[in-house]
């Protein structure tokens, strides 16, 4: 009969220094050490003074910050004496990046624990950091639960580096004393990292971004800029949820204002739910013996299946590069303190077979001095992360488009409407020659048009919700389609004469626009990326007068609601603030709505008669003598 342990009798007997602990590590083994900001830097240090003289050891690590730097003494030695197996690539450093390429080990990180516990990649020792024991001898691994409780739990060696200033954190992150064999007691500041400064385009990701995530929704974030930006950007929507992998400073106001409260997840609710934090020491004050957050292992967190189960489950990722076909790579880059492959695809796969869940990844559309492309032809260097199947939202600071069930030719379409105006046209180019798009097709005013997201509204007429907004490239099939839809009557008011066909000049300039001489807003019904568009209303510019002329078109089920006046009064403002000087339209006499939809603009309006049409005109500088 074995005789049960009481953990304070061994306590002391496991003690050593940090330098004692390391030297009990024999030649040839395998050695994981504690993630990110739970990194025991006391060990890591020691591991570093003695590697050099411990042959043929492997160093595996999870988003290493790289406080001692293992990497510098693998090449000193050649990787005879240390190599080092990174599983997922951390840093902000891309000249590091490129140097150390050869210790990446792809893996999703949904998978890396049963790797682990599998034995299939034994770890013979782990170095981690944990929380003082409580009465009961359970001490928590704190703020770095990820994929160091599996290395802990199946590792031949526990090496534990005891830190008073660990967070004692909740959930399935504890390990007993019982279980290590060696405790290192050594107090020392948890790795904090302070945010990378928000760019304009991060704020505009993140304003483009929130117009996806509804209330009630569970979002999962990834750790950069845009990420934050957008997590910002929801400070006004209410009842969030929150499953992610990594738990953040902006996470923790969000929650203290109330916005993520949980109460709507469909799982675990009522609980934050994490696998590591990043962040400052007051997000570690707020982790430690707080109820409201349960941290588990990566192999739930990162669980499609378990991401599935929540409702409206938001997954939030930044790209480093997609190519115009939909292939997204997401390597580490300039605009992250952390990125890499390893949990972008559990979150995509998983966020889309939630109900009314979205897999949104964004990227900035260039480098930092924006004279490269991260809207590229074709992936060549970087590893493809996210295959164009699985790529459905993308945004950039230009704008938002939905890839799912798109043709190649309309992605190419949509994804150079978001692209940085300055390389929209290289890409057109490169786009025709690789039989992309037709050789017939143009871009039109579109190369330099920036979409802009001010006039975009959502209205609700009848218990339905129609979104008016500026039309993109890749409307034009729908816009093609609207005009279809038109009844013989409503045909003869817009273009004056009977037309049965309506070809690609007839919608092209509708879609290729500049958005300030030429302006085509669409009413649009439906799901974001396969609405039916109900109304189009457009203005171009005649040079010779400064004056734009606008023109309307809505379908006869949606007549009647109120669009042709959000139409007019949109473009007139935009017009106005555009610099133009003035609104004109020509009609039928018959068409009785149209006259008085221009009337009911704050103008002076002139009307004339040719014999064939009526014109309508106003000057934004002549105000009508009293309010339509």
């Amino acid at each position: 009969m074995t005789r049960s342990i009481y953990w304070a009798d061994t306590y002391v007997e496991k003690q050593r220094t940090a330098q004692e602990a390391i030297a009990m590590i024999r030649p040839g083994k395998r050695v994981f050490i504690g993630s990110a900001s739970g990194e025991p830097q006391a060990l890591v240090k020691a591991l570093s003074a003695a590697a050099v003289n411990i042959s043929g050891l492997e160093v595996v690590r999870l988003m290493s910050r790289e406080t001692t730097s293992l990497s510098e003494i693998a090449d000193k030695t050649r990787d005879h004496s240390l190599n080092i197996r990174t599983i997922y690539l951390g840093s902000a450093d891309t000249e590091g990046i490129a140097r150390y390429m050869r210790f990446i080990t792809p893996i999703n990180m949904s998978e890396v624990p049963g790797l682990f516990l599998s034995r299939k990649m034994p770890i013979h020792v782990a170095l981690v950091q944990v929380s003082p024991p409580d009465d009961f001898g359970w001490m928590s691994l704190g703020v770095s639960v990820d994929v160091t409780l599996a290395a802990a739990q199946s590792a031949d060696l526990v090496i534990a580096q005891v830190n008073p200033r660990m967070p004692r954190t909740m959930g399935q992150s504890f390990i007993h004393v019982n279980s290590v064999h060696v405790l290192v007691e050594h107090e020392e500041p948890i790795l904090s990292v302070n945010l990378r400064k928000r760019s304009g385009p991060a704020e505009w990701i993140g304003k483009h971004i929130a117009r996806f995530v509804d209330d009630g929704s569970t979002i999962q974030i990834g750790l950069d800029a845009a990420s934050q930006a957008t997590v910002k950007a929801l400070a006004d929507k209410n009842d969030l949820g929150f499953h992610s992998q990594y738990i953040t400073d902006d996470v923790m106001h969000l929650y203290a204002s109330g916005v993520i409260n949980n109460r709507r997840k469909g799982l675990n609710e009522g609980k934050l739910v994490a696998s590591c934090a990043i962040g400052s020491q007051n997000l570690y004050e707020f982790l430690h013996d707080n109820p409201a957050v349960d941290f588990r292992p990566s192999d739930y967190v990162n669980d499609p299946y378990i991401i599935g189960q929540h409702n409206r489950m938001i997954s939030l990722n930044v790209a480093h590069t997609i190519d115009l076909t939909g292939q997204m790579a997401a390597e580490a880059s300039e605009h992250t303190f952390f990125a890499g492959v390893s949990g972008i695809p559990d979150f995509v796969r998983g966020a889309k077979r939630s109900r009314g869940g979205k897999a949104i990844l964004m990227l900035y559309s260039s480098s930092r001095d924006e004279k490269r492309s991260n809207i590229v032809p074709f992936l060549n260097g970087p590893s493809v992360v996210v295959p164009r199947g699985d790529v459905h939202y993308v945004v950039t600071e230009y704008g938002a488009v939905n890839l799912f069930g798109k043709s190649l030719q309309e992605r190419v379409l949509a994804l150079i409407g978001i692209a940085h105006p300055d390389h929209r046209e290289w890409l057109f180019d490169a786009a025709k020659e690789a039989k992309l798009i037709g050789s017939e097709r143009r871009l039109g005013e579109a190369t330099r048009g920036i979409y802009p997201i001010h006039l975009e509204e959502v209205v609700e007429r009848d218990g339905e919700q129609i979104t008016v907004r500026p039309s993109k490239p890749v409307d034009e099939r729908r816009i093609q389609e609207h005009y279809y839809s038109l009844d013989k009557h409503d045909v003869q008011l817009r273009f004056f004469h009977e037309k049965i066909s309506f070809d690609r000049s007839d919608v092209e300039t509708r879609s290729q626009i500049d958005y300030i001489k030429d302006l085509t807003l669409v009413a649009v019904v439906g799901e974001f990326g396969f609405g039916k568009v109900v109304g189009v209303g457009e203005y171009l510019l005649l040079l010779d007068s400064n004056v734009a002329e606008v023109a309307f078109s809505i379908s006869k089920e949606y007549q009647g609601k109120g669009l042709g006046k959000l139409f007019i009064r949109k473009l007139a403002r935009a017009a106005r603030d555009n610099g133009i000087s003035g609104l004109v339209a020509y009609t039928s006499p018959q068409n009785k709505a149209m006259i008085a939809l221009f009337k009911t603009l704050p103008y002076k309006v002139k009307t004339s008669f040719d014999g064939e049409s009526l014109m309508l005109k106003c000057r934004f500088d002549e105000l009508a003598d009293t309010p339509q």
